[in-house]
């Protein structure tokens, strides 16, 4: 009788651990279904989102299409814009099956990845046999991808005040104005630091298309272009374009509205420091400073040049030419990226201007790439609260917000450098003033010049940064990584190539640049 006992008291507890065990299985595989449908929700949004910010430029692009086509048409027999038309097709197909090859490729990995493991998750799930179970490994997943739809934009929205330059706040004084630019003064903001009276002036000229807040990146976290110099005690001077959207004149500004505006804010700092001034150019803005410089107008007023990331001579891009080379001839027009204003006034499009090189690298910068390759990222954090550095958003928010549209013949003068190669003789495919410009006025005028680029830049290729120097002589400064890096990697004073050292092969950092000319002026003065 007691054995009898015993075994239904031993199949009862085996049953009620049995039931307990399903109810636990059942309760693990409800949670993972429910989060399975937050994944489904989230994973929808966030490919749409991705989708929509990839394509909104094509929207504005196709509006521009629209109305220089109707041009076109008239001018173009059927024949010949049915061929053009066949070829556009298929250098969009081109571009196309570059992105679905890398963006199915990547899509590939990363489900096959996380198939195994949901499936390795399940097996722990169902025969108990520890590690991740099921709902635990959904929950991640839907974690990994609330961070990437929810967290990250709303860190790179947020960084925003710390980011960039803010003039309405202390650190920055106004120093001259012209219709179209305002000149700062970028003040230290290292403790017991102040600007040098007689130290050597510099402006810093920002590129046009993406504006200048990369260039004060992130001053709170010791990471900023400007503050670089002007903590060093260096009379730093930003070169700021106004609100092109408010200001008509910035609408219809020429290169040689640009070339005087500089002129007269390099008049009024060599009568405020009693020195002549260095140009220092980043990216796109380099490559105005030199024609600025060429024209003639700054002679006398500028003794330096610095040049960062710029191209000097865009048909050496190798990438960004092999592009525009199968692009059919007839579609290698900027009217196809100007939009006209409620005032009449045209401008090109700041957005459209930008979508042209994330298609040069389609296979990094489609949106289901993009997408997959940031929840690849999060996913690595295994589910814990998201950690997104300062730097990541930062360079996010440049990249997203800082979109600005251009004056159209500021943009021309670029577009030609891309177009036309410079000549043998150095004549370069722009001219201000209708003066030729040729970089072999720089050595005539005694102008030193250093010329810094970017080891890994995608962007700038070495061979358009380098260009002068079949013209004449420079001194050149090679930093590793890519097209942004001198502004943001190596603007923090620790930093292996920090701007005020010398490091790699005698290479120097433009501030470095910039204190030895000033100690060398200062000597030349003595002997005199």
């Amino acid at each position: 009788m007691e054995n009898m006992t015993n075994l239904v008291l031993s199949s009862y507890k085996s049953l009620s651990d049995s039931l307990e065990r399903l109810f636990e299985i059942n309760l693990k595989l409800m949670g993972a279904t429910r989060e399975q449908m937050k994944i489904s929700q989230t994973y929808c949004k966030g490919l749409t989102t991705y989708l929509n910010d990839f394509m909104t430029p094509f929207r504005i692009a196709l509006n521009a299409f629209s109305e220089t086509e109707k041009d076109k048409l008239r001018n173009h027999t059927p024949y010949e814009s049915l061929r053009d038309y066949v070829e556009l097709l298929q250098f969009n197909l081109q571009v196309a099956e570059k992105g679905l090859n890398s963006s199915v490729g990547l899509m590939s990995d990363y489900h096959s990845k996380e198939a195994t493991e949901a499936f390795s998750a399940w097996l722990n799930t169902v025969f108990d046999r520890g590690g991740e179970d099921i709902e635990t490994f959904m929950g991640r997943q839907s974690k990994a991808l609330e961070q990437v739809v929810y967290a990250y934009p709303r860190a790179i929205l947020e960084i925003g005040s710390e980011y960039g330059f803010h003039f309405d706040s202390p650190g920055y004084e106004k120093t001259a104005e012209t219709d179209r630019f305002l000149l700062y003064q970028v003040l230290p903001n290292v403790k017991k630091v102040k600007p040098r009276k007689n130290g050597k002036p510099i402006i810093i000229i920002p590129p046009y298309v993406l504006g200048a807040n990369i260039l004060a990146f992130l001053p709170g976290e010791n990471k900023s272009y400007v503050h670089a110099f002007a903590n060093e005690g260096i009379p730093t001077y930003i070169r700021i374009m106004k609100d092109i959207d408010e200001t008509p004149a910035v609408q219809i500004m020429t290169g040689e509205d640009d070339a005087l505006d500089t002129r007269f804010f390099c008049e009024t700092l060599k009568k405020k420091h009693r020195r002549q001034v260095t140009l220092n150019g980043f990216c796109q803005g380099g490559f105005i400073a030199v024609l600025n410089l060429l024209s003639g107008e700054l002679d006398g007023l500028v003794d330096a040049l610095i040049t960062c990331v710029t191209p000097m001579d865009g048909t050496r891009s190798k990438s960004l030419v092999e592009y525009m080379e199968h692009l059919p001839p007839r579609f290698r027009d900027l009217g196809y990226a100007v939009k006209t204003l409620p005032n009449g006034n045209q401008v090109v499009d700041g957005k459209v201007m930008s979508w042209v090189y994330k298609l040069k690298s389609m296979e990094k910068e489609a949106p289901i790439f993009a997408f997959y390759r940031d929840l690849m990222m999060f996913n690595r954090q295994g589910g814990k609260e998201a950690k997104i550095s300062k730097t990541a958003a930062a360079l996010n928010h440049w990249l997203i917000y800082d979109r600005n549209d251009l004056p159209v013949a500021i943009t021309k003068m670029s577009f030609d450098s891309y177009t036309i190669p410079v000549d043998k003789d150095g004549t370069l495919p722009v001219k201000l003033f209708d003066r030729k410009l040729n970089f072999k006025r720089l050595k005539e005028k005694g102008i030193r010049f250093l010329i810094c680029y970017a080891e890994q830049d995608d962007l700038v290729d070495e061979a358009s940064a380098l260009a002068p120097l079949d013209y004449i002589d420079a001194e050149v400064s090679v930093f590793p990584k890519g097209h942004g890096a001198i502004a943001t990697s190596w603007s923090l004073p620790s930093s292996e190539c920090a701007l005020h050292t010398r490091f790699g092969d005698e290479c120097r950092g433009p501030v470095r640049y910039q204190l030895d000319l000033e100690a060398e002026l200062n000597k030349e003065r003595k002997k005199s």
